[in-house]
């Protein structure tokens, strides 16, 4: 064997009771569990640490992250062995040469301008084997698997207008996100409060959805309204994917803003029947409060009609300008989720421009402020946004569709410390401080249940012949590091972590080793 792990407490990701046993690793498998009398080319005493599948971050914003970073600790460190990518519509492939200028601007806060990136891709395909040879053909920290994004499909098939698609606009998205499918992506997301995905009607996210159910991938949708609407922007999602016979995926489930305070029991109870009726749906979450995105997303969706320069066109204007202060602070935007905008609730996290770097960390003040650094900083702010409660948190985390993710932005001087605490907050927080989950509830939620979710029959589980994407942890002692004031600092108790049988983690330190490869969709006959 190339590694015996000897004497560990096996958590296992199916929710089961751990037990206690030894782990043999060979060529990036799980050989065998058990009693292991011999020895292996290594041993590794793993007595009063937790052994349990890699942590799947179901929610992440690592597309260039992992282009760019060959380190890559914000998720290493933190157990994860598999990040979701492509998520709420917004990504990098499919695209041509107009569509990639577009969200490259529009999504500059989340990833920064990608000026340090070589755009060498155009298609999913081309995308996910340029994470295969990144780094110089080695491969990236750790593994990533990719979801078609249907805001930049609507782009690419006819731009950034706000008007319905015309039968042929609709046949090219339909070809797009098959041959994304085709190509690997594991299903589709949308970002129903971005442009230009919110310019869809239902009908037209029915019709993809459709070819996404003949491929066996899922639907993750970024729904309408997180505030206001929330609960009817839920409904919707789980009807379209009804009539189109898709698996629903809820993005960074939760529920926003003072009018949702304390109702996260009425959006289990739409989907707890749901489920009773037959659907397949999944969610996911993070364990905090504040949400984040860009500040530019917050503005009316009529506003971004045309593209990022349309819209940076129109804040210059006065009076549209007026028009869209007129959207956020009275009337409250779709892009806002339907709600007032309270500006001191609007903490800046980054900025790409660093003449605009005096702000971060301060709230708003005002919408002039707002739309100076809109204008200033090319649409590149990133904000905190402090809307939500922590009753909805916890008893979101609980239902038993529940998944982890971070809807991590690593972008910017203050990211949200969900980036790099997510997983390790969970079990130190949440499990060992409070007890709103049992330790094998929770790393289900983090392992086995995200890997069934994503159809991987090799992945999510410490079981023979699986893959070797394992963490080890002290459940005694694991805590995230990351805070609002200190945001990149690294958790604690996690000391080893494998992907594909490989310590990317030892002994609590950042290895060499670059074992991550693009996940790509498991053919489907269903």
């Amino acid at each position: 064997m190339d590694l015996v792990i000897r004497g560990a407490r096996v958590v296992d990701g199916t929710g089961a009771p751990p037990y206690t046993a030894d782990v043999a690793v060979h060529e990036g498998r799980i050989a065998a569990v058990g009693r292991i009398p011999a020895g292996g080319r290594r041993t590794l005493d793993a007595h009063g640490l937790a052994l349990a599948p890699g942590f799947v971050d179901m929610h992440a914003h690592s597309d260039l992250a992992l282009l760019r970073d060959p380190d890559h600790s914000a998720k290493a460190a933190q157990g994860v062995t598999l990040e979701v990518l492509g998520q709420d519509g917004l990504s990098y492939a499919p695209a041509d040469e107009r569509t990639l200028t577009g969200v490259r601007t529009a999504i500059a806060g989340w990833n920064g301008p990608g000026d340090d990136v070589d755009f060498d891709w155009r298609t999913v395909g081309e995308y996910l084997d340029r994470l295969d040879r990144a780094h110089g053909g080695h491969g990236t920290a750790v593994n990533a698997a990719y979801l078609v994004p249907q805001g930049t499909v609507r782009a690419y098939a006819l731009g950034w207008d706000d008007r319905p698609a015309t039968p042929a606009e609709l046949d090219r998205m339909r070809r797009l996100v098959a041959e994304g499918l085709e190509q690997g992506a594991v299903g589709l997301s949308s970002g129903l409060t971005y442009t230009p995905g919110m310019y869809a009607d239902g009908a037209e996210l029915t019709e993809l959805c459709k070819v996404v159910a003949r491929y066996g991938g899922y639907y993750c949708p970024h729904h309408r309204s997180y505030g206001r609407g929330a609960l009817a922007a839920y409904a919707e999602m789980l009807a379209l994917t009804r009539e189109a016979g898709c698996a629903l995926h809820l993005a960074h489930a939760t529920m926003n803003f003072g009018e949702n305070e304390g109702r996260a029991p009425e959006l289990l109870a739409l989907l707890d029947a749901a489920l009773a009726d037959g659907a397949d749906v999944t969610l996911d979450s993070y364990p905090y409060t504040p949400g984040c995105t860009t500040l530019a997303a917050l503005l009316p969706g009529w506003a971004h009609a045309g593209g990022p320069e349309a819209l940076l066109a129109r804040l210059r204007d006065e009076d549209n300008a007026a028009r869209i202060r007129h959207a956020l602070e009275v009337v409250g935007s779709d892009g806002c989720h339907g709600v007032p905008v309270d500006w001191a609730s609007v903490e800046i996290s980054g900025t790409n421009d660093p003449a605009y770097g005096g702000h971060v960390g301060t709230r708003l003040d005002s919408w002039e402020t707002a739309r100076r650094l809109l204008i200033g900083d090319r649409l590149g702010p990133t904000v905190l946004q402090h809307v939500g409660h922590e009753e909805n948190v916890r008893a979101i985390m609980r239902h038993p569709v529940h998944t982890g993710g971070s809807d991590g932005i690593l972008h910017g001087a203050k990211p949200h410390p969900r980036a790099y605490g997510t997983f390790p907050h969970y079990l130190g927080h949440y499990v060992r401080e409070l007890g709103v989950l049992s330790l094998e509830e929770c790393v289900a939620h983090l392992s086995g249940r995200p890997a069934a979710r994503l159809r991987l029959p090799d992945r999510g589980l410490v079981r023979e012949g699986f893959r070797a994407d394992l963490v080890l942890f002290d459940p005694d002692t694991v805590a995230a590091g990351s805070t609002y004031e200190r945001p990149r600092a690294l958790p604690t108790g996690i000391p080893y972590v494998l992907v594909d049988g490989r310590f990317v983690m030892r002994d609590g330190r950042r290895t060499d080793v670059l074992a991550g490869r693009a996940v790509r969709r498991t053919p489907f006959a269903g």
